[in-house]
């Protein structure tokens, strides 16, 4: 589609005008008189970040397969383009037909992560819609938001008028379907919404009346208008059945994953506690080898791309790994087709294993303990030991690597500063381990990276009712991290603890932070991922504003029966069975992963049956 001359005059004056131009191969367009329904599916940050998101592939093209729907992308724009926008009165746009947000029936937002929620209103202001949902009208577009931080939607309901809770494939056909019925017979966008509330996987927050007690917290949610009192989360049942993209956009510039995506499986068998996805995309569906080799060949033959990625929450842990790789590897050996496999597990990585990606990679390894000390990895149900440790490292380094990055988190429930030391001890005797082995690669010096972030505790999961560490806590934790190294062997980074803390404020907050973030957004707060664009004062500055404590949502510890935010959305795993494994983790007690023996969190009920045969 022609780019409009006012748009093309503008991309000119800005730094990555390919973010803004669309026209990709593979791009859907469509005549907008032909189709019934119009959906632009908004990613709350950069192109070079939406463009590498799976969920927005998978479902933009499962969209597009229907003959009624057009969907279209937009993205967050940076800047330079934002303040041309502005200057030229340009209301955001498609990249497929240019059109602006206002002129669709849906604005569809993925919610990845909590400091995109600023975004959100930009875009929306952008696109000529009233950012609050209750100050839109009848023509107004219908505002939708799903994703994982759709787990607590709470401090994001004031500006979204329904969200998709679980797996989008399904719940959104099924609006879409109920909308035409709806347009068809007059109904108003009120109405559509009532009826809405009633598909499993929907939740409409004008439906429900929270109210607070003296002390700030919860009262009670009450739904209303025949809303269910509880919001149960959609899942695939059949991943086999589910649709898959066989093409993806080949964007003009890098992105920051610029290869094909193999989606391997959804859930974790695993069940570390601090672990949000492990929990939320519970329980645990494999694809089959076969069909996964076919979808692989089909993304590259219609991309060009020459790399592939396998996506999942533990992809050692797939059931069909061995026979899948090798007839993957047959493929991409012939044609020089790069595999990468992340999120490799600790205590499942073998040298058949290593055979099998040294011949597609040879970067560093990565490996994620977590913790330093045994007690900790126990506390946090990790279920690996130090000797899986050097057990994988060794494997590594007598494989020809001399590069290995370790995983940590720093803040975690029950840690002391022995724990913290713990970090930079394991770190150093891999380093030993490297020189003490005769196999080890000749001539070349090992590095050790210790990568450390901050723990963030999350709704559906054992910590949920944690209290995070406060800034001084955490400042104390990071000098004494790195007054530990002694070897020059060892690399030590470490997340930036405010943007941790402000993660930690959203992730558990209520409706009441929607103030919070409308003000700070009118301060300027956008693009708050992105360290140059952070302003972690104008924050604190909207919380006294809005008359709200940091310390009340981040560093305030909950009790069990304390009425959460999101106590009236149900994800599958019993509340009785994140309790338990809260006292559990007190106790530095472990729990077996779900193939060993079950652990009766619930999820099996969503499948019908018991998890695994």
């Amino acid at each position: 589609m022609q780019i409009p001359e006012n748009i093309e005059r503008i991309l000119t004056q800005v730094q990555k005008p390919a973010r803004y131009a669309g026209g990709e191969v593979n791009s859907v367009c469509k005549n907008p008189d032909e189709v019934k329904i119009r959906f632009a599916f908004c990613f709350p940050d950069t192109y070079e970040v939406g463009m590498s998101h799976l969920g927005m592939k998978i479902l933009y093209g499962l969209l597009n397969e229907r003959a009624d729907t057009w969907c279209e992308r937009v993205f967050a724009p940076w800047p330079d383009f934002e303040e041309l926008l502005r200057r030229e009165h340009i209301p955001l746009y498609a990249l497929e037909s240019f059109s602006p947000l206002s002129a669709f029936d849906f604005i569809g937002f993925t919610l990845q992560y909590e400091l995109s929620f600023t975004n959100i209103l930009n875009m929306l202001e952008l696109g000529g819609i009233p950012v609050k949902a209750s100050e839109r009208s009848e023509t107004d577009p219908i505002v939708i938001a799903g994703g994982p931080c759709a787990c607590n939607p709470e401090p994001i309901a004031d500006f979204i008028d329904l969200f998709v809770l679980g797996e989008g494939e399904e719940v959104l056909g099924e609006l879409m379907d109920l909308y035409l019925i709806c347009k068809e017979n007059g109904h108003s966008k009120t109405e559509f919404m009532k009826k809405a509330s009633q598909i499993e996987g929907v939740y409409v927050p004008s439906l429900y009346c929270v109210s607070y007690q003296e002390n700030g917290t919860i009262r009670s949610v009450e739904p209303l208008e025949g809303a269910p009192a509880v919001v149960h989360k959609r899942i695939l049942r059949n991943m086999d059945a589910a649709y898959y993209p066989d093409r993806f956009i080949v964007p003009y510039i890098e992105t920051v994953h610029d290869r094909a995506i193999l989606e391997v499986m959804r859930g974790c068998i695993r069940g570390c506690r601090f672990c949000q996805a492990g929990f939320l995309y519970r329980p645990l569906r494999e694809k089959s080898a076969g069909l996964l080799c076919s979808q692989g060949k089909d993304l590259c033959e219609n991309t060009g791309y020459e790399e592939i990625s396998l996506s999942s929450l533990s992809t050692s842990d797939y059931s069909q790994l061995a026979p899948m790789l090798e007839e993957m590897l047959d493929f991409t050996d012939h044609n020089k087709i790069n595999m990468t496999l992340p999120s490799l597990r600790i205590d499942n990585f073998s040298e058949e294993l290593l055979d099998k990606i040294k011949s597609v990679r040879k970067s560093g390894l990565t490996f994620a303990p977590e913790a330093g000390s045994q007690r900790l990895r126990d506390v946090i149900n990790k279920n690996v030991r130090e000797e899986d440790v050097m057990s994988s490292c060794k494997i590594a380094f007598e494989g020809g690597y001399t590069s290995v990055k370790l995983y940590f988190m720093l803040g975690l429930p029950t840690e002391t500063m022995e724990d913290i030391e713990a970090i930079i001890g394991l770190a150093q005797r891999v380093v030993n381990l490297f020189y003490s082995l005769p196999d080890r690669p000749k001539g070349r010096g090992v590095n050790v990276t210790v990568s450390v972030s901050t723990f963030v505790p999350k709704p559906f999961t054992p910590f949920q009712w944690e209290a995070q560490d406060t800034m001084e806590m955490i400042a104390a934790k990071q000098k004494h991290l790195i007054e530990s190294i002694t070897s020059k062997k060892i690399t030590c980074k470490y997340h930036e603890m405010h943007t941790s803390v402000l993660e930690g404020i959203l992730a558990r907050g209520d409706r009441r932070l929607g103030n919070v973030i409308y003000t700070a957004w009118q301060k300027g707060c956008r693009l708050d991922s992105w360290d140059e664009h952070f302003h972690f004062d104008r924050w604190m500055d909207a919380m006294k504003e809005c008359g709200l404590s940091p310390a009340f949502y981040a560093s305030r510890k909950r009790s069990f029966d304390e009425i959460l935010p999101w106590g009236h959305l149900d994800y599958g795993v019993s509340k009785r069975f994140l309790r338990r494994e809260c006292e559990k983790a007190y106790a530095a007690e472990t729990t077996p992963n779900c193939r060993e023996k079950c652990a009766g969190c619930g999820a099996n009920r969503l499948l019908g049956g018991a998890c695994f045969g």
